[in-house]
């Protein structure tokens, strides 16, 4: 059996905790587990992520809006995919 390290389930905790078509940074999961300047590690632990969708890691971007890395298939045109159809669901209007 396969065992995670406290911090990857804090930052995997922290990451579900992210509403549907929203988006938060890696800086803002690094503050929110109590572990500032640690949006890198944050980043490791996101793409270790064997939970994906349950823990949504898609919704974690970089401080400066860019999607950031997603190593789940697909790779970032994938994040940005499932963050354009989360924004259309919450937002039925919404004309992307």
């Amino acid at each position: 059996m396969k065992t995670y390290t406290p911090f990857q389930q804090a930052v995997w905790r922290a990451c579900m905790g992210i509403p549907s078509g929203r988006t938060r940074s890696y800086k803002w999961i690094a503050e929110k587990i109590g572990k500032r300047g640690a949006a890198r590690a944050v980043g490791s632990a996101l793409g270790k992520n064997p939970f994906a969708p349950i823990v949504p890691c898609h919704r974690v971007i970089k401080s400066d809006g860019t999607p950031g890395g997603f190593s789940a298939p697909g790779g970032v045109k994938a994040k940005v995919q499932l963050l354009e159809i989360e924004k259309a669901r919450e937002n039925p209007g919404l004309k992307l």
